[in-house]
C-alpha cells in the first residue's frame, strides 16, 4: 500500500469508506492522484467531489452519507429522508434523497431534491446515528406541506411513540414556525386533532400549568347551563367559584354562525352567574405565564 493510499484509507475509515475531494486534498492527495486512483479502480467516484473505497458498503445510509459529503458544508437530511431516519411509520430510506441547506448556496444534484431555507434554528437540527438531519419536530412540520392528513397523523403518533419529540416541543415549534411560509401547518394541526382529539393536548397542558403553579384543579367537561335549547358544556369548572374556562382549539375561528352560538353561550353563562374565561392555542403555548396570572387573579377575586 502506497503512502498516498494509506492517507486515503485513513480519512475514509469511520466514514463508511467515503471521503471527499476536500478531505483528500487536506491530507496531501492531489486531484491528479484521485483521478489516477479512480482510473485504476482503487477508488470509486460516487459524486462530483466524493469517492468510495472498493468494497465499502453500498447501502441506502451509505449513499445518503455520500450525498451529504458531496454537498459539503452545512447540509441536513430533510423531508421524507429525515422521516425515514427518525423511523416515522410509512417511510423508507431510498433515493431520491431530500436534503436541506441554508439559502445562498447554489447546489444541485441530479436524482435528488435539494431544498433551501432561510431559517434553521439550532433546536431544529439533530444527528440521527451519524447523519445530520432536521429534528423530528421540524421534519413533521415540513412534511405538512405535501403529505395527506392520514400520513401526518401516523407520523405524529410514531414520533411520539419513539421519543422523537414531545407534544410540548412540537407545539412550541409550530407556533414559532407557522408564520414562516409553512402553508401546511393547518393540515398538521388537523392531523394532530384526528390523532388525539380536538382539545385533549390543550386541556392537558392547561392542567399541567395549573398544577405547576399550585392552583386548584378544575373539573373537566362540565354541563353548567343551556342556551337556545342546547346544553352549555365548558372545558373547565372551578368548584366553589363561578369561574369557568374554555380553551380554544388549534384551528379555532368564528364564522357568523359560530359567533352567534358563542354569544348565546356567553350570555347564558353570565346569566347563570358564571365568569367565563377563554384562552387560545397561542395563549397557552406562547404565553403560559399570562394564562396562569389571569386564572390566579380570577380565582382570587372569587374567594
Amino acid at each position: 500500500m502506497t503512502n498516498t493510499y494509506r492517507r486515503i484509507v485513513a480519512v475514509a475509515t469511520g466514514q463508511l469508506g467515503l471521503l471527499s475531494r476536500r478531505q483528500a486534498n487536506g491530507v496531501g492527495v492531489t486531484n491528479a492522484q484521485l483521478r489516477s486512483r479512480v482510473t485504476s479502480g482503487s477508488l470509486v467516484q460516487v459524486g462530483t467531489d466524493t469517492f468510495r473505497l472498493p468494497g465499502a458498503p453500498t447501502t441506502a445510509i451509505a449513499d445518503l452519507r455520500a450525498l451529504l459529503l458531496d454537498i459539503g458544508g452545512d447540509a441536513w437530511a430533510s423531508g421524507p429522508t429525515a422521516a425515514a431516519l427518525h423511523g416515522f411509520d410509512g417511510y423508507r430510506l431510498r433515493v431520491p434523497f431530500d436534503v436541506t441547506i441554508l439559502r445562498g448556496r447554489d447546489v444541485q444534484r441530479i436524482g435528488h431534491r435539494i431544498h433551501t431555507t432561510t431559517r434553521l434554528d439550532i433546536i431544529d437540527r439533530c444527528v440521527v446515528g451519524d447523519v445530520p438531519a432536521l429534528s423530528g419536530a421540524r421534519t413533521l412540520i415540513d412534511l405538512a406541506r405535501r403529505e395527506p392528513i392520514e400520513r401526518l397523523a401516523a407520523s405524529y403518533e410514531s414520533g411520539l411513540r419513539d421519543g422523537r419529540f414531545s407534544p410540548e416541543l412540537l407545539h412550541r415549534r409550530i407556533v414559532a414556525l407557522r408564520n414562516s411560509g409553512r402553508h401546511g401547518v393547518p393540515r398538521l394541526l388537523e392531523a394532530i386533532e384526528n390523532a388525539e382529539g380536538a382539545h385533549s393536548w390543550l386541556e392537558r397542558e392547561y392542567i399541567r400549568l395549573l398544577r405547576g403553579a399550585g392552583l386548584p384543579l378544575p373539573q373537566l367537561q362540565q354541563v353548567v347551563t343551556s342556551a337556545r335549547g342546547h346544553l352549555v358544556r365548558v372545558d373547565f369548572e372551578f368548584p366553589g367559584t363561578p369561574v369557568v374556562v374554555e380553551v380554544l382549539g388549534y384551528r379555532y375561528h368564528r364564522t357568523k354562525e359560530q359567533l352567534g352560538r358563542d354569544t348565546a353561550r356567553t350570555n347564558a353563562l353570565l346569566a347563570k352567574g358564571r365568569l367565563p374565561y377563554q384562552f387560545t392555542y397561542d395563549d397557552i403555548v406562547q404565553g403560559p405565564e399570562a394564562v396562569i396570572a389571569e386564572t390566579r387573579a380570577a380565582l382570587a377575586r372569587c374567594t
